[in-house]
């Protein structure tokens, strides 16, 4: 385990110090590029501010994303008994994710004004496409024999979903999250940069319009410490929801 996380922290130590190294030797301007030393400072004297705004942006990216997952599994089962809906709708959605955040955060903004909902939406329609298709992939590939074992010892449709298809889409499921989980964060920070009243977003708006690139830095180290911190939770969740040594080994 510890040779695990070393080899996983090494490339970013040889990062850091490449860049700090970097700096030192170019003397590059703090105000264009500011060491890694100095965004650490910088971090630590604001660590009272970025945390207050890390923490309204990560209470949105965790309500938005926990309602784009209940709505992707509610969406994904009626869209598997209905396969005409699913036919008609999935290109539906798969336009929908041709938008680029750039231009659908204003939207919301102008559309629903600067609270809560405007954010939440945008978290909603980045991260529940991924996780929709992993399910119905899922769904698809669940063996044949299986359901036709099952039909034919009496089950019916949902017996056979619940029986058969719903455990065969865990895997896809679970990696479905972690990819939408990678965009909950920076959902909710761009809709915040188009115009928000409290976090990381509006912070990091602030700083560079103040000529902070060091604090703008601090403020993406914590964004990617959130990210991390939501994946590290869905790990644990998949390894806590495991069925078996087979299952805890791949999560």
């Amino acid at each position: 385990m510890l040779s695990r996380v070393l080899t996983l922290l090494l490339p970013f130590a040889l990062l850091l110090a490449g860049w700090e190294i970097y700096c030192a030797r170019t003397g590059a301007s703090p105000l264009i590029l500011p060491p890694p030393s100095r965004v650490l400072t910088a971090l630590w004297t604001e660590r009272a501010a970025i945390g207050g705004h890390a923490l309204s942006t990560l209470s949105v990216a965790a309500l938005g994303f926990s309602l784009s997952v209940a709505f992707a599994v509610l969406t994904s089962v009626a869209l598997h008994f209905t396969p005409w809906a699913e036919r008609a709708l999935v290109p539906v959605f798969v336009v929908s994710q041709t938008v680029p955040l750039v231009a659908l955060a204003p939207l919301m903004i102008l559309w629903f004004g600067f609270g809560l909902l405007p954010k939440v939406l945008l978290v909603v329609l980045v991260t529940f496409f991924p996780m929709l298709l992993s399910l119905l992939s899922g769904y698809r590939q669940t063996p044949q024999a299986f359901c036709d074992l099952l039909a034919a010892m009496g089950a019916g449709r949902w017996t056979i979903f619940r029986r058969a298809r719903l455990p065969a889409a865990r895997a896809g499921f679970l990696a479905g999250l972690r990819i939408s989980a990678t965009y909950a964060i920076v959902a909710t920070i761009f809709a915040e940069y188009a115009g928000a009243r409290q976090g990381l977003g509006i912070y990091i708006l602030s700083a560079k319009n103040n000529f902070r690139a060091d604090l703008v830095l601090a403020a993406v180290l914590v964004s990617a410490a959130l990210t991390l911190t939501l994946l590290g939770i869905l790990h644990l969740i998949a390894r806590a929801t495991a069925r078996g040594p087979m299952d805890r080994s791949d999560a």
